[in-house]
């Protein structure tokens, strides 16, 4: 026996998928540290981050965005791209593109990022580097700038004469 096909048997194969939307459109992957959390140590990865808990170390995400929740307490430098300080932050704050620091947020340390706003009830102790434009020199560039800077030229002749000394 042979079996026709219909109109209505052909239309009942599935549509083709869409196309995935570029990566630009997909959403952010993001990780939270749950306000009962504390983390002793470096923390680094590839995804934002929202702090609610307890951090103490470091905390490297140079690409992605960082948020210090209103229950946040972080005792660490934080290396982000985006960095928003809505609780309590004790250490330096590197960001790439922005620094913000919300009405509710405390940071004591240094800032450093192109752009840094502070809301009006913030609270802030430190100083704010606006020119590196959130480039950090590296350890080893910042030791070797210090002991360049401390040690005497050896070897070389005077850069200017004593004036005294006809």
């Amino acid at each position: 026996m042979v079996w026709k096909r219909t109109e209505a048997d052909q239309s009942q194969q599935p549509a083709p998928r869409p196309p995935a939307p570029p990566a630009a459109e997909r959403q952010r992957e993001s990780a939270t540290v749950g306000a009962s959390i504390r983390i002793k140590g470096d923390l680094s990865g590839d995804e934002d981050l929202l702090v609610q808990g307890q951090i103490e170390g470091k905390i490297a995400l140079q690409s992605h965005n960082v948020t210090v929740g209103p229950s946040g307490r972080v005792q660490a430098d934080i290396y982000g791209k985006n960095i928003r300080i809505e609780g309590e932050v004790n250490g330096n704050l590197f960001g790439e593109e922005e620094i913000v620091i919300r009405a509710s947020g405390r940071v004591q340390g240094n800032l450093q990022a192109p752009r840094v706003t502070l809301e009006n009830g913030s609270k802030f102790k430190g100083s704010i580097d606006m020119d590196a434009g959130g480039r950090r020199p590296a350890a080893a560039e910042m030791a070797a700038a210090k002991k360049a800077a401390a040690a005497p030229a050896s070897g070389s002749a005077p850069l200017a004469a004593d004036p005294s000394k006809g």
